[in-house]
């Protein structure tokens, strides 16, 4: 029996308490904050996407980075593995939209009870407000753990302590410090998962939901991202599915940054050119002694109006019956390729992850341990390892924690 201590109270860290103390370990559980799971509270709009309804290879290709290396951890406890974790502990589950799997209570404390149920029903000590200072290690061996003034020793210590987004729940990029002073290096961490600045102003757009549009980016001449799915207009810019998506591609994207890429969004993805200025032609005639800010509202949002007249330089008051050839072709253009300017991903304030982490060549992927330092076990985001947004990236904390703990 070995003595363990878990840093970090998320999905990695009670994941990984739980397989430990099922294993037949005493098990010490240190959270820095008042509660377990705080970044779980928030995911999925506070319902909590647990995983994604798929076959480990399929999980896999949905990895930004660190596919190779979480194949071990994929097959050892793969969606399927979590689904029936939650499951037999009392949790029913649904999947929805693209195979996303959330409580059917659409509670996201739910999750975070079921998992600190699991951890105090095998025995883990969970300690709460106990913020850890540092790691101690002898001759490359873990040793023990210093929280609060205390020093607890070890036999293995599991970080989990999760990455810089989200700093609000507590992740404030502590793992990486404790993982350098063990003699670990770290990828420089981005935010991913999260909303794109523009150049353009898109205010009056804001809070404007579009649905089945697609969005296209290029750099250079060559095409990183094109997907139809569903696009929000903000203050800043635009969020999202396909935007947070679009965010972990230009991650996974090297030497690529945000303000390097040209995108274009298509309204109307369904319908090609020709069929987009008939309909046009119909309305035009239809309504053509109205104005051409209200004539459009038959095809967009009343928010988004006015950015796609302004592209075609088309006056917003301009009746129909006086629109120019050119100016209707012009619009055409706008509908299906509005031209948008990236300066920037938005901060880790509102990434849902972290991109980059302690570097995947010094941990075994058959086991979490640390290749430098002996009991060390390192799982979830403090991981550089992220995935597209769907359950993707709590499946990496699940598969992860459930294979560093099984392994101790």
């Amino acid at each position: 029996m070995k003595q363990v201590i878990v840093i970090g109270g998320g999905a990695s860290g009670l994941m990984a308490a739980y397989a430990a103390a099922a294993g037949g370990n005493r098990v010490t559980l240190l959270e820095k904050n008042e509660k377990l799971g705080k970044k779980i509270y928030i995911t999925g709009k506070g319902r909590c996407n647990v995983t994604n309804d798929c076959a480990p290879e399929e999980f896999l290709a949905h990895v930004v980075g660190g596919a190779k290396f979480l194949t071990r951890a994929a097959y050892a406890f793969p969606p399927a593995s979590t689904m029936a974790f939650f499951e037999e502990r009392g949790l029913p589950l649904k999947v929805e939209r693209g195979n996303r799997v959330f409580p059917v209570s659409d509670h996201a404390s739910d999750v975070t009870k079921t998992l600190e149920r699991a951890c105090r029903d095998v025995g883990v000590e969970i300690v709460l407000n106990a913020p850890v200072e540092c790691i101690e290690a002898e001759n490359s061996c873990v040793c023990a753990v210093h929280a609060q003034g205390a020093r607890h020793l070890a036999d293995a210590v599991v970080l989990a302590t999760g990455g810089c987004s989200y700093p609000s729940t507590g992740s404030t990029g502590d793992g990486y410090r404790f993982a350098r002073q063990l003699g670990h290096t770290c990828t420089p961490c981005r935010p991913s998962l999260v909303g794109i600045e523009l150049r353009e102003n898109v205010q009056p757009a804001q809070g404007v939901s579009l649905k089945n549009v697609t969005l296209t980016a290029t750099c250079g001449k060559k095409t990183i991202y094109s997907e139809m799915g569903e696009l929000l207009f903000t203050h800043y810019g635009i969020s999202g599915p396909l935007v947070l998506t679009l965010s972990a591609r230009i991650n996974g994207t090297k030497g690529v940054e945000a303000k390097d890429v040209a995108l274009t969004l298509d309204f109307k993805p369904a319908l090609d050119e020709g069929k987009i200025e008939s309909r046009l032609l119909r309305d035009f005639t239809e309504r053509k002694n109205e104005a051409m800010k209200n004539v459009m509202r038959g095809l967009l949002p009343a928010g988004v109006v006015g950015i796609v007249l302004d592209r075609a330089k088309i006056a917003r008051d301009k009746q129909a019956n006086a629109v120019t050839r050119e100016e209707r072709r012009a619009l055409v253009q706008a509908l299906k390729a509005l031209p948008l300017t990236p300066t920037a991903l938005r901060g880790f304030q509102e990434a849902v992850v972290t991109a980059g982490g302690v570097s995947l060549k010094e941990v075994d992927p058959a086991t979490m341990q640390s290749k430098l330092v002996n009991g060390l076990y390192l799982c979830g985001e403090v991981l550089d390892c992220d995935a597209y947004t769907g359950g993707f990236n709590l499946q990496i904390a699940f598969c992860t924690g459930y294979l560093a703990g099984t392994s101790i």
